[in-house]
């Protein structure tokens, strides 16, 4: 694993239920990736290889809109190390949740 992804999705749309349904179909279909992933309260992250990482990325933009919003913008940030891996989720992220 030698990329790791946060992206926030923000469908310009009417209403906040709406906003919610949009980024809750964005999110299934990140679920449906089968990659590791971390839904926080602003934005979710996710890991895996960086080509495979850039795709999904594509992807949520296309979700956001075939699910009803009339535009969409992200905010992504990238961790690429393409000699090694990348800290993981796990590791950065239980320790507070326990």
């Amino acid at each position: 694993m030698n990329a790791s992804v946060a992206i926030q999705v923000l469908p310009k749309v009417d209403s906040d239920d709406e906003v919610i349904r949009i980024v809750d179909a964005v999110i299934d279909y990140i679920k449906s990736t089968g990659l590791s992933y971390f839904v926080g309260p602003c934005e979710t992250s996710i890991e895996g290889e960086y080509d495979e990482l850039m795709d999904v990325i594509k992807e949520c933009q296309k979700v956001a809109v075939r699910a009803g919003a009339k535009s969409v913008s992200s905010y992504v940030k990238i961790n690429y190390r393409p000699e090694g891996e990348v800290l993981t989720i796990e590791r950065k992220v239980t320790k507070h949740h326990e």
